[in-house]
């Protein structure tokens, strides 16, 4: 597994001589797309102190697993990061309270996941489903139930039925295994077209750690958690404290900046548990080996998050928002974010037109402070347009030719600042209309 610096992916040539630059980056390079699943999942190492299991409880998929259980030994620390809809879901609201509690480390940890039913507006019902469901794991698995933690996905508004999930424990608990990871991929899964699943193993001058991670997403993804399920596990012997610094910063530049459609789910969560297994001194923030756990995380989560926009409902392209030189980090990603977001711009990436007026109509209606005669935009390395106007080397041909490839990249420079930021989309199809126009009937 290797890292690259995204400042190789710059518009060269002697017409973007002064192209600007994309903030430093170190972005993890995995496998794409289906054909790859199964080596990711076949690739996962074993968790030391995480068991995992499946089960088929027929919510509403038949024929497939929809059911997972994690369970954690003890010591393990957690942090947890959730949906900022106002209509969240039971089961985040659960989330939420416990994980505001004192960390009960010398407590095992238990996590319980449903795929088809989110558990969403379900009223005071859901919220004595998410109750009943964790009373059974208390009483089957024998841990306190301020330690089990419940994620559900799926369709909204519709009643769980407790007694498939309850009933589905003692079959998890029998078939609980430290190599249970790559199945549980697969059971969160919705209107996943593929189980995504990232891993990386860290050797170090105090010893080794290793860390892998799940997720399901590919509709109503969106910022503010991204609209998805993920679970990343490590056995680095870490602190709450630690991680949750280092898995917030790792979120804000993965999760938390990629869109599909622009819709942000009830039911967004991301788990990050390190179970201490692993033969090493525990990680201090001033240690060198922070670093590397640090870069660890993130690699994971990017390439979950990559993985998640590459699977986008009806996606045939996937694209990279690269906006530079902004006033603010916060207006790069308001522009950033406009860009991705714009069903013109979509579209248009989906015919394969290079429609550059379109990203021009997007940055002017974000709200982010530019100066149209400073702004600069170029499509993959071909520079489309210099200081407010079209680029006196600009080729629609050349560039047409360009939109052919699966990978997009649009850079912007607003010329305004010295922040940048960079959002992960992709495209909007006939294929997303279809998935979801019917998508409970």
């Amino acid at each position: 597994m290797t890292t690259e610096d995204t400042t190789s992916q710059l518009p060269t040539g002697n017409d973007v001589a002064n192209a600007p630059e994309v903030a430093k980056q170190q972005v993890f390079v995995s496998p794409h797309g289906k054909e790859t699943a199964e080596s990711r999942l076949a690739s996962l190492p074993v968790i030391g102190g995480a068991e995992f299991s499946t089960f088929a409880a027929g919510e509403r998929y038949k024929g497939r697993d929809d059911v997972m259980l994690a369970r954690l030994s003890r010591g393990t620390s957690v942090v947890g990061f959730f949906t900022k809809s106002s209509t969240p879901a039971a089961p985040v609201l659960d989330c939420q309270t416990k994980l505001k509690l004192e960390a009960l480390t010398w407590a095992e940890l238990a996590i319980i996941v449903n795929a088809g039913n989110a558990n969403a507006f379900t009223g005071s019902f859901g919220v004595m489903t998410v109750s009943e469901i964790e009373a059974a794991a208390v009483a089957s698995l024998n841990v306190l139930p301020s330690r089990i933690l419940m994620a559900s996905t799926g369709v909204i508004g519709e009643p769980v039925n407790t007694a498939r999930i309850v009933s589905a424990i003692e079959h998890l608990k029998a078939a609980l295994s430290s190599d249970g990871l790559a199945a549980a991929a697969r059971a969160i899964m919705t209107t996943d077209t593929f189980p995504k699943a990232a891993s990386v193993e860290i050797k170090t001058e105090k010893g080794d750690f290793r860390i892998a991670g799940i997720a399901k997403g590919s509709g109503m993804i969106a910022p503010n958690m991204a609209t998805m399920l993920a679970f990343v596990f490590t056995d680095a012997k870490v602190k709450q404290p630690l991680l949750q610094s280092i898995a917030s910063a790792a979120n804000r530049v993965s999760f938390d900046s990629i869109t599909v459609d622009g819709d942000t789910s009830t039911n967004d969560t991301l788990i990050v548990a390190a179970t201490g297994k692993a033969n090493h001194p525990e990680i201090k923030s001033e240690d060198s080996v922070a670093e590397q756990f640090a870069n660890g995380i993130e690699s994971v989560m990017m390439s979950l998050a990559e993985q998640v926009v590459r699977d986008g409902e009806g996606a045939s392209k996937f694209v990279k928002v690269h906006i530079n030189h902004a006033r603010t980090e916060s207006e790069a990603q308001i522009a950033a974010f406009s860009v991705a977001n714009s069903p013109l711009v979509k579209t248009a990436i989906a015919g394969e037109d290079p429609n550059w007026g379109r990203i021009v109509m997007a940055v002017g209606k974000s709200g982010a402070q530019i100066d149209q005669f400073l702004m600069s935009i170029w499509l993959g390395q071909h520079l489309v347009a210099r200081y407010g106007v079209v680029a006196a080397s600009y080729s629609e041909s050349i560039v047409a030719e360009y939109m052919k490839q699966t990978d997009i990249d649009i850079t912007v420079d607003l010329g305004v600042g010295d922040a940048s930021a960079s959002v992960m989309t992709c495209d909007l199809t006939h294929g997303y209309v279809e998935i979801n126009a019917d998508y409970r009937s």
